[in-house]
């Protein structure tokens, strides 16, 4: 099977794709293009898939970089590969040419960013708690220290999992409020007083707050389509050993 490689025409011009499962070389639960290290998948296998992506992003391996995620607001400056270990941290930005920067997520957001004008680009990884401590303004900030210009960044949610499919639970609930009481807007009645919670539409209203110049959901949802992406909360409801992670990345 051929990869298959979702993009998005606001961010034309620049190198740049949200891959789906598709075209890897890994088997079983992990089938395609799994390309988390963390998982336990082959890690030879996992090499091999993460050279595709490389490939195709059109870097050595050793350039398409990423970061320990741990579910955080901290973002890290790019210049070249890692040295002495690979940092905790959420999202990249980087203003050097030639540099694949990229997430793994497997029903978190993947958000892709980038200011043509300036040459900055950015990836992170949002799941709600990142998005709620604030990495989505964060990648910003460390953007606009790059000298990026907020009203000209682009900033694209990838496949993640939506609304229908994301059911929480009251204490979840009552933590968005603590934030903010019109975090509810966000939020969509269940049954058997659970809720359902729209991930992609938070991280697009705290794009448009921080005053990001375009901001847009891929609309695609990982839960629902199992042919092409891979999902933590689907592998756990089918009761799985474990699952793969989804690779997004963006270069200058």
């Amino acid at each position: 099977m051929t990869m298959e490689i979702l993009t998005a025409a606001a961010l034309n011009g620049i190198t740049h794709g949200f891959f789906t499962r598709c075209g890897g070389a890994s088997s079983g639960v992990f089938e395609g293009l799994n390309c988390g290290p963390g998982s336990s998948d082959q890690s030879d296998i996992v090499e091999i898939n993460r050279a595709r992506v490389a490939d195709a992003m059109n870097v050595a391996p050793s350039e398409l970089i990423g970061v320990h995620q741990v579910h955080s607001a901290d973002v890290v400056k790019v210049t070249g590969p890692h040295r002495g270990g690979v940092p905790k941290a959420d999202a990249l930005v980087t203003a050097t040419p030639g540099l694949a920067l990229s997430v793994l997520t497997a029903d978190c957001q993947p958000v892709l960013f980038a200011d043509r004008k300036a040459g900055v680009v950015g990836a992170a990884h949002a799941g709600w708690k990142g998005a709620i401590a604030g990495v989505l303004e964060a990648t910003l900030d460390a953007m606009e220290d790059l000298g990026a210009e907020r009203a000209d960044i682009s900033a694209i949610v990838g496949p993640t999992i939506s609304q229908q499919n994301y059911e929480v639970g009251e204490e979840f609930l009552e933590d968005f409020l603590a934030e903010d009481p019109d975090n509810a807007r966000f939020f969509a009645n269940g049954n058997g007083g659970r809720y359902h919670f729209d991930l992609p539409g938070f991280g697009l209203h705290r794009l448009r707050q921080a005053g990001v110049g375009h901001a847009e959901w891929t609309r695609y949802c990982t839960y629902g389509d199992p042919a092409l992406f891979y999902s933590y909360r689907r592998s756990v409801h089918r009761q799985e050993a474990d699952y793969g992670r989804l690779i997004a990345a963006i270069r200058l």
